[in-house]
């Protein structure tokens, strides 16, 4: 089981940013065969090579073997109760509806734009995909030059590898429900 947990966590934390084995091994001095193997569950590491690991990664070593505590398997979210999580000058909020997820592939996000509000003039870029559903309101979507207008109901999925940014291009408040693989690390 902790071999298990240990294995899933280190390679969720290395995709998540983006690193190959050999890049990791290289950041932090842990031959690639011995993060292979803890990756697949087929050793538990030491505490040293844990350290190692974890200090390359930015995390604690009990990130690696906390759990119960942590998360639960299924998160209900009533209605308007989601967990705020962003805000920027009354204009941007997120509220996540995934907040606690153990060990998540996604995170689901209701973000609330004020009129004018956009994510700024430089195309995002990272890795993994995006949904966004507009739930209220208009968003412009500009991705790779291309400007999408999404209205109500209108949804637009993509490769967030892709130059992207958006803009509340209505009257009123925008609300956008957002999917994103893998989870950022909020």
């Amino acid at each position: 089981m902790v071999k298990k947990l240990i294995g899933r966590k280190l390679k969720s934390s290395r995709l998540k940013r983006d690193k190959t084995i050999q890049e990791l091994a290289e950041m932090s001095r842990v031959s690639s065969n011995m993060i292979s193997r803890i990756e697949r569950g087929l050793t538990t590491p030491s505490v040293e090579i844990l350290m190692k690991l974890a200090d390359a990664l930015g995390l604690s070593i009990s990130y690696f073997v906390e759990e119960a505590e942590k998360g639960s398997t299924v998160i209900f979210t009533p209605a308007g109760q989601g967990e705020p999580i962003f805000f920027f000058e009354d204009k941007h909020q997120i509220t996540s509806l995934t907040q606690g997820l153990r060990d998540p592939g996604f995170s689901v996000f209701v973000d609330t734009l004020e009129p004018g509000c956009d994510s700024g003039e430089g195309g995002m870029v990272h890795t993994g995909e995006e949904f966004a559903m507009v739930l209220e309101g208009r968003l412009e979507f500009i991705i790779e030059g291309e400007t999408y207008q999404l209205d109500v109901g209108d949804s637009i999925g993509f490769k967030a590898s892709l130059p992207h940014r958006w803009r509340n291009t209505g009257s009123g408040q925008t609300r956008i429900l957002w999917i994103v693989s893998p989870p950022p690390n909020v």
